[in-house]
């Protein structure tokens, strides 16, 4: 390859075509590909390369702790939960119908993993996404107050296609993140979708975020379009008989 055409690949950014463009070059001429076909086998190798990027950079913006997928989800493990059920939600259709799903089950059963590779799923498609600790995503909120970013952080969140809001269970929460949460899915009632994973059914979140009337009008918003998944099974993290 020419010192002009590595100059000109690195010059215009093709990291992709820079790297094979020695090989594809050699392969060209042992095989006479016309130059067609030889400038679409490196558009598309920079193309795909790109994309890839892509979607690892929307990855490590969702701040996944784990890569769960579909494919590697252990359902023979779980009979509390169905595989077509998830694969059928992995399809993403709830997303552009701004539905939301909320897993429910004790410690262990898998809500995180089935919630995380339903993220990565939209993330692979093109959805922007994120993952929060429910502990972290109300730290963030208390912590807005402080130097009143809270209308920022509101905005910033309510505008993610896919939330997800995981290990939702009995924080010790003040009025001020109750009511800031409150905000936060009423802005994404019926335009974005949420996942929630808690531990607890319905009727005990009252009791979890503690103002009545309110908790009322958010089940009504959350639950409006809304799949509820409850995992009634084992426990994944049961250890193995020597």
């Amino acid at each position: 390859m020419s010192e002009d055409l590595d100059q000109l690949a690195k010059n215009l950014k093709l990291k992709k075509i820079r790297t094979i463009l020695p090989r594809e070059l050699e392969r060209a001429v042992k095989q006479g590909t016309d130059c067609g076909e030889f400038l679409s086998r490196l558009l598309r190798e920079e193309f795909l390369y790109r994309q890839e990027r892509s979607i690892e950079y929307r990855i490590k913006l969702a701040r996944m702790p784990e890569r769960w997928s579909i494919d590697t989800f252990p359902f023979a493990k779980q009979p509390g939960v169905k595989a077509a059920t998830i694969k059928g939600l992995a399809r993403l259709d709830f997303i552009a119908q701004g539905t939301n799903l909320v897993f429910i089950g004790p410690t262990g059963v898998g809500k995180t993993g089935l919630a995380s590779a339903i993220l990565l799923k939209a993330i692979q498609n093109g959805y922007k996404g994120l993952f929060f600790k429910a502990q972290d995503l109300f730290d963030d909120m208390y912590a807005s107050l402080a130097d009143r970013g809270t209308r920022k952080l509101v905005d910033r969140l309510a505008r993610v296609d896919l939330l997800l809001v995981d290990e939702l269970g009995f924080l010790n929460l003040k009025p001020e993140q109750t009511n800031i949460f409150f905000k936060l899915m009423e802005e994404r009632y019926n335009k974005k979708s949420t996942i929630i994973t808690t531990n607890m059914p319905y009727d005990d979140w009252y009791n979890f975020l503690g103002n009545k009337h309110m908790v009322g009008a958010l089940l009504d918003r959350l639950r409006h379009r809304c799949q509820t998944i409850t995992i009634d099974g084992p426990s994944l993290r049961a250890p193995t008989e020597p």
